[in-house]
């Protein structure tokens, strides 16, 4: 297929990381080096978990809940588009002063933008200290059209349907999957990879988050719903996905 061959070389990655609980400053330092590491191997989008940047911390998080504009955000957005880089990072935010704390991913781009989007679907419990979001436009990147998700986002299935719909073809999600939950979540997963043929990306916590054991495990499918690359368990970790010539590779690089 002439088509195939002609397709744009795409390098994606979830960024699995372990939180400081709260501790904005030293997770933006750890942000930093994944994002070197990751475009030493060529990653054009990168994404973290489910709020990244302070660990998945409900009581913390109306204090440390920032505008996305925040000037705490500077080193990260700088860095990505100094390395042409764009990163998909979690944090809780504030749209407007009197709003409450969304669950944001926050799309910096290699361009210099910044995207917002704010989780949807809050998992039970989440409303004493979250509201739900809007979630947010879908990112293009060569030929492909990214779909974000945050956690429970992804529990209903109306979410990568709608995606679907709208054109996407990777549905890339930041989240915290306990060792518990990580067989059902991860099923789920696999089979809207198949039944949308979409490539899906899950960038999981490496370390405990919030009182949970997060299970790492970080995962790429392909849209025919096979497991393409998963990291073996917990720790900081790229897990890569490659595509050359239409075709798909995976690869982990522990760091």
């Amino acid at each position: 297929d002439c088509q195939d061959a002609t397709m744009t070389a795409l390098t994606l990655a979830a960024a699995q990381t372990v939180s400081i609980p709260g501790d904005i400053a030293a997770n933006i330092q750890r942000h930093l080096a994944l994002m070197r590491a990751a475009a030493e191997q060529g990653v054009q989008c990168l994404v973290f978990p489910e709020l990244s940047l302070t660990g998945y911390e409900p009581s913390l998080a109306a204090d440390l809940a920032i505008d996305p504009q925040d000037a705490v955000l500077t080193p990260l957005r700088e860095l990505a588009r100094e390395l042409r880089l764009t990163a998909v990072v979690g944090m809780p935010v504030r749209l407007a002063p009197q709003t409450g704390v969304l669950i944001g991913a926050l799309v910096l781009g290699a361009d210099g933008s910044l995207g917002v989007y704010t989780k949807q679907h809050l998992h039970p419990g989440e409303e004493l200290a979250f509201a739900a979001g809007q979630g947010g436009e879908a990112l293009g990147l060569a030929e492909e059209l990214i779909a974000l998700a945050v956690c429970a986002d992804f529990s209903q299935a109306s979410h990568p349907r709608q995606a679907a719909a709208a054109g996407a073809t990777v549905y890339a999600a930041g989240v915290l999957i306990s060792e518990g939950g990580y067989a059902a979540d991860s099923a789920l997963l696999e089979g809207y990879a198949a039944e949308h043929g979409l490539l899906v990306l899950m960038a999981n916590h490496g370390g405990p988050s919030g009182g949970w054991a997060c299970a790492g495990r970080s995962a790429i499918w392909t849209a025919d719903g096979n497991l393409l690359v998963a990291a073996p368990g917990v720790g900081d970790a790229l897990v890569i996905a490659r595509r050359e010539s239409g075709q798909w590779t995976g690869q982990v690089v522990a760091l």
